[in-house]
């Protein structure tokens, strides 16, 4: 099965400029037997870690994060690019290949109390996942760790998040 989740995410070239490898997931999202089993499999390692919330990263992540979300009984937790959340936020700011990104939250999203899952589609370079994983700290609360769909190895993303758990469904 893993291979047929692999199989439905289709390579972009030059998407979004010149140079980029697009990992395209319109293919598996259009197949609800396959999205279903990759949300199972983003799922199932995180049923018996005690977590309050799922905590999904903008934009793709949302997808994701939300079924996840349904698929343990959880709440979803939105991260947003800056100027995106109406209530007061919280923010963290991070480095890009070619610049920096702002990433917020809104301030009475988390507490201490709280275990959070950061879901997302793709580990890439891992700023994304490292800038969310510090705002949830910020809050006080804790991050249980990290579900992708993908991983793209060639990038070391992982390494960026070595103190966390990090659980992916297919690697590139």
């Amino acid at each position: 099965m893993t291979d047929r989740i692999a199989a439905a995410i289709r390579d972009i070239a030059d998407f979004p400029k010149p140079g980029i490898g697009f990992k395209d997931i319109t293919p598996l999202l259009r197949d609800h037997e396959l999205f279903a089993e990759a949300i199972r499999r983003m799922a199932d390692p995180w049923r018996d870690q005690d977590i309050t919330a799922i905590v999904a990263v903008d934009a793709r992540g949302f997808i994701f994060g939300t079924a996840i979300a349904c698929e343990l009984k959880l709440g979803l937790i939105p991260v947003r690019k800056k100027g995106k959340l109406p209530a007061e936020t919280i923010e963290v700011e991070y480095a890009l290949e070619y610049g920096t990104n702002t990433l917020q939250m809104h301030r009475d999203a988390l507490g201490p109390a709280d275990r959070v899952l950061i879901a997302d589609d793709v580990l890439a370079t891992g700023g994304t996942a490292l800038a969310a994983a510090k705002l949830i700290e910020n809050l006080g609360a804790t991050v249980a760790g990290f579900s992708f769909l993908m991983e793209l190895d060639f990038l070391h993303g992982r390494d960026l998040l070595e103190n966390y758990q990090t659980t992916t469904v297919v690697n590139f």
